[in-house]
């Protein structure tokens, strides 16, 4: 649905000439995501996720992974993996977390306060469905609500969505109230496909890792 959206809002040059920019600029980007992803895989998330999945089921009743069809490059749609955060009955229909939202859960809030809780999705980008850094992938119900209403946000689909993004580390996350948050947020992400670069991942994930240890106020 999202592949048709760029297709009929006739945007297909600005998005491969955005495409074009990013190929020259990053040629790498995959080699760097593959190795990366694959060492944190092996050293960190071969005990931390039985470690947290553990802690998970203990606190609160239902499964440790919370799976979640999400658009991914060209509107193709993959399953998301993150920690679960939510009471098991609060995640149905998308609606996205607010503060003090009682579906999260006491765990489930250190977690994502601290990023923990996007941990699995380094498996998406080893799988090929997502990448270290780039713009976050959202919910279809999320892509329903803005690909008709903001002219360029489907041109964020010609990448591989990331763990992190630019538009992330400058405090573009949380809940979005008003149509004007969401445009904000494509603006960040246009930015980072023209401008991505080696050096730019590395300071966008050193920012995110900062993040994780600080007060992060906008992850709730």
């Amino acid at each position: 649905m999202v592949s048709e959206a760029i297709k009929t809002q006739g945007i297909e040059k600005r998005k491969a000439q955005l495409i074009a920019a990013y190929s020259i600029g990053y040629p790498a980007k995959r080699v760097v995501d593959l190795v990366v992803s694959s060492l944190i895989i092996v050293f960190f998330l071969s005990w931390m996720i039985p470690l947290i999945g553990i802690a998970i089921i203990l606190t609160s009743p239902g499964p440790m992974i919370f799976v979640q069809l999400r658009s991914g490059r060209n509107g193709r749609q993959f399953r998301c993996l993150k920690f679960r955060t939510m009471y098991t009955s609060g995640q149905g229909v998308f609606l996205p977390a607010t503060k003090n939202d009682p579906r999260v859960t006491p765990l489930g809030r250190l977690l994502r306060r601290t990023n923990l809780d996007e941990l699995p999705q380094f498996l998406n980008v080893l799988l090929g469905d997502m990448s270290l850094v780039g713009p976050r992938p959202h919910p279809l119900d999320l892509d329903a609500e803005h690909w008709f209403t903001l002219p360029n946000y489907p041109l964020r689909y010609g990448i591989r969505p990331g763990i992190t993004g630019l538009a992330q580390v400058n405090g573009c996350r949380g809940s979005i109230s008003y149509n004007l948050m969401m445009k904000h947020r494509v603006r960040y992400d246009l930015l980072y496909i023209r401008k991505a670069s080696f050096v730019l991942d590395i300071y966008l994930c050193l920012r995110t890792i900062r993040a994780m240890f600080t007060n992060n106020t906008d992850a709730y």
